[in-house]
C-alpha cells in the first residue's frame, strides 16, 4: 500500500507542536500540529476529546468513524501509566490520526473505488482503440 506523507519539512514542524504541548499543555501548540496535517490531507479538524484514561486505563487513544477522537491528556499520560515517554504519546496521536485520516470521507471513497475497479472491466470502451473487444 502506498502512503502519501507530508514533506519531512512539515512533519518536523507537526512534530515539534505535539512535543511542546506534551510539555508545556498549551492547547494552540496542540491545534497548530493536527491542523497542518488536516490542510495538507484536505480534511476538516476531528472532533477531539481529553480524557484521564481510556477504558480503565487499557487504552491510550480511541477514534471513531464520525471523526471523533479520544486522546489521555498528556498530564494524565505522565502521571498513570507505565510507558510515560513522550514518544509513545506522540506516536499515539500519529496513530489515532491515522485511523482519521483514512477513515475520512469514507463513503466517497469506497464509491470512487467501486467506480475505478469496473472501469474498462465490462467491454464498454470508450475510445476506439478497444473495439470488438480486441486491443491493448
Amino acid at each position: 500500500m502506498r502512503m502519501i506523507l507530508p514533506p519531512l519539512r512539515q512533519r518536523r514542524l507537526v512534530d515539534r507542536h505535539l512535543r511542546h504541548f506534551f510539555e508545556e499543555y498549551r492547547p494552540s501548540d496542540f491545534k497548530k500540529a493536527i491542523a497542518s496535517l488536516c490542510r495538507y490531507y484536505h480534511l476538516k479538524l476531528p472532533r477531539i476529546e481529553w480524557y484521564e484514561y481510556i477504558d480503565w486505563g487499557k487504552t491510550a487513544g480511541k477514534t471513531y468513524e464520525d471523526g471523533q477522537i479520544y486522546l489521555v491528556h498528556p498530564e494524565n499520560w505522565k502521571r498513570g501509566r507505565k510507558y510515560k515517554s513522550e514518544r509513545k504519546w506522540i506516536n499515539t496521536v500519529y496513530h489515532e490520526l491515522g485511523h482519521y485520516i483514512f477513515w475520512a470521507d469514507a463513503e466517497n471513497k469506497a464509491d470512487n473505488f467501486a467506480f475505478r475497479m469496473v472501469r474498462g472491466v465490462n467491454g464498454n470502451h470508450r475510445n476506439g482503440n478497444h473495439r470488438n473487444g480486441h486491443g491493448r
